[in-house]
């Protein structure tokens, strides 16, 4: 049972990299409009609109107004930038002020620091 187990482990990682990702799903939780809060929706816009044109959904979540929603998302800190879509789910903590720290979250750059272009739909692989 085990091998098989294993072999469709690997045949699902093997289509999951040869799978065109699609659009990166992010959820931003924040604190009302503290000024760390404005901060980190302007820099993730910035970056989205930089390394991933029209190819996002980016939903924004006020903790203030609804804080059911940062239980449910498991959110201790904030601002918290959660990436969804594509796998693997990641969780960035802060204003979002790091840029490179989360293209190589988000995997749009490499961890050595090599710039990447724009993500036009295609994976590196």
């Amino acid at each position: 049972m085990t091998n098989s187990r294993d072999s469709i482990r690997k045949q699902l990682e093997a289509r999951l990299k040869k799978s065109k990702p699609g659009k990166y799903t992010l959820c931003l939780y924040v604190a009302g409009l503290s000024p760390r809060s404005q901060k980190a929706i302007q820099n993730i816009r910035k970056l989205c609109d930089k390394y991933l044109p029209g190819n996002y959904e980016l939903t924004i979540y006020d903790i203030y107004k609804n804080p059911i929603v940062a239980k449910d998302g498991q959110i201790l800190a904030l601002p918290t930038l959660v990436k969804k879509l594509p796998p693997p789910l990641r969780k960035f903590v802060g204003d979002m002020s790091n840029t490179d720290k989360l293209l190589v979250g988000m995997d749009l750059r490499s961890e050595n620091g090599s710039a990447e272009k724009p993500f036009k739909g295609k994976r590196r692989t």
